[in-house]
């Protein structure tokens, strides 16, 4: 079977081709402004590998649902499906090897980010055994990876951002091929730009965003003014996949359309009635509300039925009382216990809360826990302790309860790294090093870490000190702990 697809023609002679091998590996990044024909390029693409490779496509719009009918995709509609029943069939997608569009069509930019980000960590979190080659397409990917916070909750972008890091950085092992798309180079974020090898740049008239597609290809800033001179449905394409040095394409045409094509223009005609009388009609009056009749009471029963229903009372109490003589602290040592096994994991340090909460749930069901095992508030403040590394028995004391005292006044992604000092302080262990301080913040950046230790030193919760030797100590204001000196460096 070949694995060379044909996108459309170069400018100037020949086929444009692209090796679906390569692409798998180094993934690709499509670039333009409303109108340059991106949705078109991504359509031609789905439909020439749609018999070759599974596809997944985040479809904020709705346009790509069409390809169902030819090509055998299930459309999923997200707005009908919870984030963890979506969860799921990313995870099922990936072991029975269907190609799904994920309509996020109709539901609000937070809601958009938290299904899609589910969607997306299911597929991730598949067993080894289903790392099937997938081509993820994403439309609109400045929505999902943000470069900087907008008018969603933080919640809902930190889950989609780190859904979509995982995708572009850490998805090829696991066969995930990322292919995004996004109006505004500006407004996507860096670090997910940054993985891709593959590049189209189409039609674009902001000067940052035309700088940052001229470094991306190698071309000199003075070149840069070329890409507002690009036809509609015309890119430059680099890449492994594509070509080794920049060359101008146009893409072919496709067989299947999109449901929200753009306006087409026709002749004007004025209505040929009152116009005033169409636009100023007076509304219609509220129609009257038809109340419900009340309904009737039943007679009382007789003596036998409430003697039997009393007894049917006491035997429920009798129940209610068995479930209550549970120990709470039994319950919520055993639920930490579980939470301790999920961040065991792999990856689990680095996973974004949202993912993390959505595997506690399903395994505290899976131990006769319930659906409600934990509210999130909860979850976040057991995680942060979890991260900390303190013994079951150790966060009972109430040493321990004064330093989460003292975390509950930081914000909730500071409270691990808080704690996590706090259990060195309090058990006289090593300072941990950046590298462990990034781990526990969930990140790979030593960088980030040792900001985040000076945001920490800034708030008054904690204080800093080198010796002689370049060791650091970490010392708890207020509590009186203070870590061993360490090697902030290992």
């Amino acid at each position: 079977m070949t694995s060379t697809i044909e996108l459309g023609e170069i400018v100037g002679g020949g086929p444009a081709m692209m090796n679906l091998a390569e692409l798998l590996a180094t993934r690709l990044l499509v670039q333009g402004n409303s109108g340059s024909g991106k949705s078109h390029l991504l359509r031609r693409l789905l439909e020439q590998t749609g018999n070759l490779v599974q596809q997944a496509i985040i479809d904020p719009e709705g346009d790509f649902v069409s390809l169902a009918e030819a090509y055998s995709h299930l459309v999923i509609d997200a707005a009908e499906h919870t984030e963890m029943a979506l969860q799921a069939a990313g995870e099922r997608m990936r072991v029975h090897r269907a190609s799904v569009v994920l309509n996020l069509e109709g539901l609000d930019a937070d809601l958009q980010m938290k299904r899609a980000a589910a969607f997306l960590g299911g597929m991730f979190d598949v067993p080894r055994s289903h790392w099937y080659p997938v081509l993820v397409v994403v439309d609109e990917a400045q929505l999902f990876a943000p470069a900087a916070a907008g008018e969603v909750s933080d919640e809902a972008r930190r889950a989609s951002l780190g859904a979509m890091t995982n995708l572009m950085c850490r998805g090829r092992k696991r066969g995930l091929a990322g292919v995004i798309a996004t109006q505004r180079l500006a407004k996507l974020a860096k670090n997910v730009a940054a993985e891709a090898s593959n590049f189209l740049m189409g039609r674009t008239f902001l000067d940052i965003d035309m700088a940052r597609a001229a470094d991306l290809l190698g071309m000199e800033r003075r070149q840069a003014e070329a890409f507002r001179d690009l036809q509609r449905g015309t890119f430059v394409a680099l890449g492994p996949a594509l070509c080794r040095r920049p060359v101008t394409i146009r893409i072919g045409t496709v067989e299947t359309e999109s449901r929200s094509a753009g306006p087409v223009l026709e002749p004007f005609r004025p209505p040929t009635e009152q116009v005033a009388d169409l636009i100023l009609a007076p509304l219609p009056e509220a129609e009257v509300m038809q109340r419900a009749k009340r309904p009737v009471a039943p007679p009382p029963p007789d003596l036998l039925t409430q003697l039997a229903t009393h007894g049917a009372s006491l035997a429920e109490t009798d129940t209610s009382e068995e479930e209550d003589s549970v120990d709470p602290r039994e319950r919520r040592q055993q639920m930490e216990a579980v939470l301790r096994d999920v961040l065991a994991e792999d990856d689990g340090g680095f996973r974004p809360p949202a993912s993390l909460y959505q595997d506690f749930l399903v395994r505290c069901r899976i131990a006769g826990f319930g659906r409600d095992a934990m509210d999130m508030k909860s979850f976040r403040r057991a995680l942060a302790s979890a991260r900390s590394g303190i013994s079951v028995e150790a966060a009972e004391s109430a040493e321990w309860q004064e330093a989460e005292a003292v975390a509950s006044t930081l914000p909730e992604d500071m409270q691990g790294v808080f704690l996590y000092l706090a259990r060195a302080a309090l058990e006289q262990a090593v300072c941990p090093s950046d590298t462990t301080i990034a781990k526990v913040y969930g990140t790979h950046s030593t960088g980030r870490a040792r900001r985040i230790l000076g945001w920490l030193e800034e708030q008054n919760v904690i204080v800093l000190r080198l010796d002689g030797a370049g060791r650091r100590r970490a010392a708890i204001i207020g509590l009186g702990w203070e870590t061993l000196p360490g090697d902030p460096g290992l």
